[in-house]
């Protein structure tokens, strides 16, 4: 793919009519890869996302001793039945999430020691919750690195099991990066969640499915614990990857701030991705939304949206994209209880109150929320802190406001390559 401009001017138009279809979820993509690395055989992934944060786990497994092969359009992935080979340097997450703390909880099950490294960003995110309850289960692990963030040490040799109680009030990925881990286990693990609360708790539900899915078995015991069952390892199987959730926020976006409609294919009813829910938020603005058995499609409303005011907690992802639209609705809009924006790619509550501003808005965010008010809209040169969602999220302003440009518009790699081909190509009716 040619070089994008830096920056990169998005073009009006409007109203739209586009059909189109995202890639594979990066939330299960980077599950499976792990659930199929431990497991028992040799596992097909179709609809695997390619990307930098599937990549960096992909390189990071097969350093852990694990191959992992393209097969046409999907990999395979030839699973080491629970047991890792200890690397020899550090494994180098860069910025990648789910990628730095589910390997932190699997490099127990390496025979040798395993140090998780990563971008100057990853070293600013906090693990020492994660660090602990992997503690309390017997591991042997050390952080490395200043403020409870990576670089993180862990020792190998296996996981005991048993029961650890685990705050995980600032990332789901926490318990997700344990549960993965605890079917080798050598007893039974038990999470108990700080003060009953999971944030962000339809990612444990997609993890617990993924991990059923290959044979583990786990699941929540009481609200606010779960049980894995310890000599229940993952079997190799043919897995389809849905598309990602998070990545149709945008497109379905689109049609509310551009009006028109825009169809996603590949959409399942009942999928679990929680960031689908973004959906009936956007027909509480005014959109007309229809669901089909394998589609999603947003139809804007014609008019001025309505302001709302939304618990995203389960779905912060969605709140950039959200933010965007709430430029151009009548009223405050309000998004509330999404604190773990701020130890994300970039600290998204102060980034998106800055580049809301920008174009002119009055955006105002506190600790775990913010507050967007439509003022006069200027176009502007939106700042993207090396993060994709914010990339993604204020290209969509450029739809309606003339002068919009993104900057640094290649960190989109992480998750959607080739977003702004997507967005290119919703035309106007």
């Amino acid at each position: 793919m040619a070089a994008l401009p830096d920056p990169l001017p998005i073009a009006t138009r409007g109203p739209l009519a586009a059909r189109v279809r995202v890639p594979g979820s990066k939330s299960i993509t980077n599950r499976a890869l792990l659930v199929a690395a431990l497991a028992r055989g040799t596992s097909r992934l179709s609809g695997a996302l390619e990307s930098d944060d599937t990549r960096v786990m992909r390189v990071a497994l097969s350093a852990l001793g694990c191959e992992v092969e393209a097969d046409g359009d999907a990999l395979r992935v030839h699973g080491r039945d629970g047991h890792f080979s200890a690397p020899a340097a550090a494994l180098d997450v860069a910025n990648s999430g789910t990628t730095a703390r589910f390997l932190t909880a699997a490099a127990a099950l390496a025979d040798g020691p395993v140090v998780i490294d990563g971008s100057p960003r990853m070293r600013e995110r906090p693990i020492a919750d994660l660090v602990a309850a992997l503690v309390a289960l017997g591991a042997r692990c050390e952080i490395l690195g200043q403020g409870d963030c990576p670089p993180v040490r862990v020792a190998g040799g296996g996981l005991a099991g048993g029961v650890a109680r685990i705050d995980a009030r600032r990332s789901s990925q926490y318990v997700s990066a344990v549960l993965l881990a605890a079917p080798y286990a050598r007893a039974d693990v038990t999470l108990v969640a700080e003060a009953g609360r999971v944030v962000s708790r339809p990612y444990v539900d997609l993890t617990l499915a993924v991990m059923r899915d290959f044979g583990a078995d786990a699941g929540w015991s009481a609200p606010d614990s779960l049980r894995v069952a310890a000599g229940r390892g993952y079997r190799a199987r043919d897995f389809a990857i849905e598309p990602d959730a998070s990545a149709a926020a945008y497109p379905f976006c689109a049609a509310a701030i551009a009006g028109g409609r825009v169809r996603v294919d590949g959409v399942a009813k009942g999928s679990l991705q929680s960031d689908f829910r973004l959906l009936e938020v956007l027909a509480r603005m005014g959109c007309r939304v229809r669901r089909g058995d394998d589609f999603a499609e947003v139809e804007g409303p014609g008019g001025a949206l309505r302001a709302v005011d939304v618990d995203l907690n389960d779905l912060p992802d969605a709140a950039l994209a959200l933010a965007v639209v709430a430029l151009f609705a009548d009223g405050t809009t309000h998004i509330r209880n999404v604190a773990n924006l701020r130890i994300k790619e970039s600290d998204r509550l102060a980034a998106l109150e800055a580049e809301l501003r920008r174009l002119g808005a009055d955006a105002r965010a506190d600790a775990d929320s913010l507050a967007i008010t439509p003022r006069r809209l200027r176009g502007a040169e939106i700042h993207t802190y090396d993060d994709h969602r914010m990339a993604m999220a204020f290209a969509l302003a450029g739809l309606r406001i003339p002068g919009v440009a993104i900057r640094d518009p290649g960190c989109v790699s992480k998750t959607w390559p080739g977003y702004f081909s997507m967005l290119d190509a919703l035309r106007a009716a």
